[in-house]
């Protein structure tokens, strides 16, 4: 009788925890710049605190108007979000950063080998104002080249049609998203630079609406705290890594282990948001939505769950 009884109470107590997880949505790009929360999810992070989430693959107006009407509770991408907030479309805030640097690399015809060598060339970008359009300008003053006046850029659609091109030399250089660097290696490309290892520029962590943030703060910090132990699960584990890294993206284990290998500097280990990055962001973000005031940090991000979050994780806080 005694052990039919602690049966009955395990599984009471089983099914509880199970009905009291929140259930949460969570958007975010396909890209791999937002891999720690598809990790979190994996590696039973989100479960850990409380959640049981959905993650949902969505990008640009369309996540922007998902997370106005509440059909998705946090979006993980930050370029599309950013332009509402400035132009007053979306009360949103960034609370937490997973990924402070961008993980594009720009590669280029084998007979170039450096970043100066493209001037008056060509460069090949998916769209004009996109991530790659404003990081690849950044990697080339980084390198004393005036992207208005020394290079050309073109709008070259899909990476593989930039990839075409630069075979046929209708183009000299394209950035692109890891792990296309691999694809582009294996095809003689040189890799000129990777943004990650020049500046800081965010673009992933977690976007949430206001009030959601007054509302919800626990929710709120619960997650941050899923993500930050996801993070750091990849910096410290890498043959538990490559295996989601090839379920999430359906890439085989040489792909992943390349991207694994290419991507991992650019995660963090605490949720910190660089403010020097975030500043540089703000700025191309001004400049692509014609904003002309001054943006103070508070407009755009709310960084007081994410301290709470670090003290309870034990992190010294900045």
């Amino acid at each position: 009788m005694a052990n039919i009884f602690a049966g009955l109470l395990a599984i009471f107590i089983f099914q509880a925890s199970v009905q009291a997880a929140d259930k949460i949505r969570i958007g975010a790009p396909a890209d791999a710049g937002h891999f720690t929360l598809p990790l979190a999810q994996k590696r039973g992070f989100l479960t850990e605190e409380g959640f049981e989430a959905e993650i949902i693959t969505i990008t640009g107006q369309v996540a922007n108007i998902a997370l106005a009407n509440g059909d998705i509770d946090y979006y993980t991408g930050f370029g599309s979000a950013m332009r509402s907030m400035l132009q007053g479309l979306l009360p949103t805030r960034v609370v937490v950063c997973y990924r402070p640097s961008p993980h594009f690399v720009l590669l280029a015809r084998p007979e170039i080998k450096s970043v100066k060598e493209l001037k008056g060339k060509s460069i090949g970008v998916m769209a004009f104002g996109g991530g790659p359009d404003l990081v690849v300008r950044l990697m080339l003053k980084h390198f004393g080249l005036d992207p208005q006046k020394d290079v050309k850029f073109v709008a070259g659609g899909s990476t593989e049609g930039r990839f075409i091109r630069i075979t046929q030399g209708l183009l000299d250089a394209t950035p692109v998203a890891v792990p296309f660097d691999y694809h582009g290696k294996k095809m003689g490309f040189n890799v000129l630079a990777r943004a990650e290892e020049l500046f800081t520029y965010p673009i992933s962590g977690l976007v949430a609406h206001t009030k959601k943030i007054k509302e919800k703060p626990d929710e709120i910090k619960r997650l941050i705290r899923a993500g930050i132990k996801a993070n750091r699960y990849m910096r410290g584990n890498r043959e538990g890594t490559i295996p989601v890294l090839m379920s999430t993206y359906r890439i085989d284990k040489e792909v992943a282990t390349a991207l694994y290998d290419s991507f991992l500097k650019g995660f963090n280990d605490d949720g910190s948001l660089p403010e020097d990055g975030f500043r540089r962001l703000i700025e191309d973000t001004k400049s692509v939505t014609k904003v002309d005031r001054e943006v103070a940090l508070s407009e755009v991000a709310d960084l007081s769950i994410l301290r709470d979050a670090q003290k309870e994780l034990g992190i010294a806080t900045r």
